[in-house]
């Protein structure tokens, strides 16, 4: 017979173990709910407006509404509406037993990107939804690793490479060699995405896709640029049917990764190999550089060279390439897709905007003169505040913190926002609000950019926010500003008349950058001779 004293000595360890594990539980959350206390007292915080769902535990009606929006391309105005109804700039919505921050405040997005930058993240989800394409890179990371990535990226887009309009003329030729002159109806968004992955490729890669360029055929690069959109598409959870990507997944991307898809990760397979291919070869060049210089000069800037000039990791040098292809590519090529949607439906911009080019008297625009191209700057500008390229976004609180305002009934108190707790903020929102903007906010007006009638225009701040603010603000934004200029220019000056085609108004069309549903429809009449 075996003695009850061992038996007993068991029990009672691991009672004390689960007292001990409960106690110091308690103690923790005993802690936390203090110092939240304290922090909520010191800076007399106030509760926000709740968005009310009829399901309060999941939130699978505001679920359903969102997907039903995004699948009717209203997601953006959906978002507007709901402020528009509660009466407020910051509320709070709970989804899926969480609950997040949603704002139009200039003064809250500052706090997040800026002065509480330190206190924020990118968020697990988005690192999930772009890590698998994009690895670790700039996009995708926080802290030392970001800032090793924008130390390492920044010196690429000094005032040299950036005035370097010349490197643009190659594509515009292709680009306009695409276009029909017969007054035929063109889609301008697909041959803009083409242009802009041209450039990206020949600025990053040393070697353009050149998909554009007439009578290509190029087997290995038309299945690395399909092998990209798909990806894209993929990570994103859009463009697909239901079949391909499960109901969830077209709601929201990040959920899609926990679905199998073993194409996806095919398709992964052939952009890594496209890009680590040039990888080894630009390390090739470099040793061969080093080896015997007067044999291989450097002839032009190639981002590529650049990077593997400061390392040798294989893995960050492609990550770092995808992450600002994704950037070179989407983010220009919306841009210009908004951009001429409202040229072709306003003629008197249209009209105005001639006359700005035609005082180039044909000549090719200098980096000089397209800076002194003041309406055009007013045309770029008041596209990205009605249409900006990346309409939404959102950072994870990753400590205990306050917002500075949208408290209490008058909206002026801070917010206390928890550690976890998402902030999400609609630029879309943001850039149409009537307080900010004026009456005209949902008019497309570049007028009010210029000072002119005795009037200054528009000075803005932290209320308009297309390139991000604070440390992680687009350290491209200059280039694709000055690469958006030149090939308006060039097109106007090859082009001009134009006519639009799209028989609907714009609406959104959302992946990672937003760009317009129809494709940006135009029909396009040369010069007659």
């Amino acid at each position: 017979m075996i003695p009850p004293w061992p038996l007993s000595l068991t029990l009672t360890l691991l009672s004390l173990t689960c007292l001990s594990i409960i106690y110091h539980t308690y103690q923790r959350l005993a802690t936390t709910a203090s110092r939240r206390r304290h922090l909520i007292a010191t800076n007399n915080c106030k509760p926000i407006r709740k968005w009310r769902n009829r399901d309060p535990i999941l939130g699978l009606d505001f679920l359903w509404a969102s997907y039903r929006a995004f699948r009717e391309h209203r997601a953006l105005a959906m978002t507007k509406e709901r402020f528009d109804v509660l009466g407020v700039m910051t509320l709070q919505m709970a989804i899926l037993g969480f609950t997040m921050v949603v704002t139009t405040e200039p003064e809250n997005v500052k706090c997040v990107l800026a002065s509480e930058f330190r206190s924020y993240s990118l968020g697990d989800a988005r690192k999930r939804m772009l890590r698998p394409l994009l690895g670790e890179g700039i996009f995708t990371t926080d802290g030392k690793e970001w800032q090793h990535s924008r130390d390492m990226l920044r010196p690429n887009f000094v005032r040299t490479q950036i005035g370097d309009v010349e490197m643009f003329e190659n594509h515009v030729a292709h680009l306009i060699q695409a276009i029909p002159r017969d007054g035929s109806t063109v889609g301008l968004q697909d041959l803009f995405f083409g242009f802009s992955l041209d450039v990206a490729t020949d600025l990053l890669f040393g070697e353009s896709t050149n998909t554009l360029a007439p009578g290509f055929a190029n087997a290995e690069v038309t299945e690395f640029v399909d092998a990209y959109g798909y990806c894209l598409q993929a990570l994103e959870g859009v463009g697909f049917t239901e079949e391909e990507t499960g109901y969830m997944q077209m709601i929201w991307g990040f959920l899609g990764l926990f679905l199998p898809n073993p194409k996806l990760k095919q398709q992964l397979g052939v952009v890594n190999k496209f890009v680590d291919k040039l990888v080894e070869n630009a390390m090739k060049d470099r040793d061969a550089r080093k080896s015997e210089p007067e044999q291989h000069p450097n002839t032009r800037y190639v981002f590529l060279h650049e990077l593997v000039s400061q390392t040798s990791n294989k893995i960050k040098i492609r990550s770092e390439l995808l992450n600002i292809l994704l950037a070179g590519r989407d983010t220009t090529a919306s841009m210009l897709s908004n951009v001429w949607f409202e040229l072709a439906n306003r003629p008197d911009v249209w009209r105005r905007l001639r006359r700005e080019v035609d005082a180039l008297d044909g000549a090719f625009p200098t980096f000089e003169r397209l800076k002194d191209m003041k309406y055009l700057r007013a045309v770029l500008n008041e596209s990205l505040r009605l249409h900006p390229v990346v309409p939404e976004n959102d950072r994870q609180a990753e400590v205990d913190t306050v917002l500075p305002v949208g408290g209490g009934e008058d909206e002026k108190s801070p917010v206390f926002v928890k550690k976890g707790q998402l902030v999400h903020w609609s630029l879309y929102s943001m850039h149409r609000r009537k307080d900010l903007y004026g009456e005209d906010a949902e008019d497309f007006k570049p007028e009010r950019w210029l000072d002119e009638g005795g009037k200054k225009g528009l000075r803005v701040g932290w209320e308009y926010l297309p390139f991000n603010g604070g440390p992680r603000i687009c350290i491209g934004q200059q280039f694709a500003l000055t690469e958006a200029s030149y090939v308006t220019v060039r097109l106007m000056q090859e082009f001009p008349s134009i006519e639009s085609r799209d028989p609907e108004p714009w609406r959104e069309k959302l992946t990672i950058t937003c760009t317009g549903l129809g494709g940006c429809k135009v029909a396009l009449f040369p010069q007659r001779t």
